[in-house]
């Protein structure tokens, strides 16, 4: 019987992070991409998501990236901001971002950015580094991403968001 609870509870955790692959060093290069691939993204898209409202805005590929912004609404307050893009370079693409809080105050370092490698491509998921991409329909899309904390642990955040 325990054994049996074991396989369980593994198979368990395992089928709650599978939306999200991680980009293992010494893996091959990532794979072929362009932005025009994934263009459905452009858009204004909202959804909830830890307790608040989630919103984010992503421009056209235009020039070799597509920009964003997304916010984070709490009881009628930002909680906190992310700007970036997705940009094509060697034949695959990049997702790079910043965090700020309410007052624009940067989480990294000034030169530094949060950087997701293409690891997978499906046709209708982009996989980054911890942060998956999916379209649903053109009305829907869902982003999967893995947040951890100050323990060390983390888990996969599912943001739903519809177009507006």
């Amino acid at each position: 019987m325990k054994l049996l609870l074991l396989f369980f509870l593994s198979t368990t955790c395992l089928l709650q992070s599978q939306n999200t692959i991680s980009f293992e060093e010494g893996m091959m290069m990532s794979p072929a991409a362009t932005l025009n691939d994934i263009e459905w993204l452009a858009g204004h898209w909202k959804g909830e998501a830890f307790g608040g409202i989630a919103e984010e805005i992503w421009s056209p590929p235009l020039d070799g990236s597509m920009m964003f912004s997304f916010r984070l609404l709490d009881k009628g307050e930002v909680s906190f901001y992310e700007f970036g893009h997705l940009i094509e370079i060697d034949a695959t693409l990049i997702l790079q971002l910043k965090h700020f809080d309410a007052n624009l105050s940067g989480w990294e370092e000034r030169d530094e950015n949060i950087d997701f490698k293409l690891v997978k491509v499906e046709e209708n998921r982009f996989y980054f580094d911890d942060f998956t991409i999916e379209y649903i329909s053109d009305k829907e899309i869902n982003m999967y991403v893995e947040v951890g904390d100050e323990n060390g642990t983390s888990n996969e955040v599912k943001f739903n968001y519809h177009r507006q």
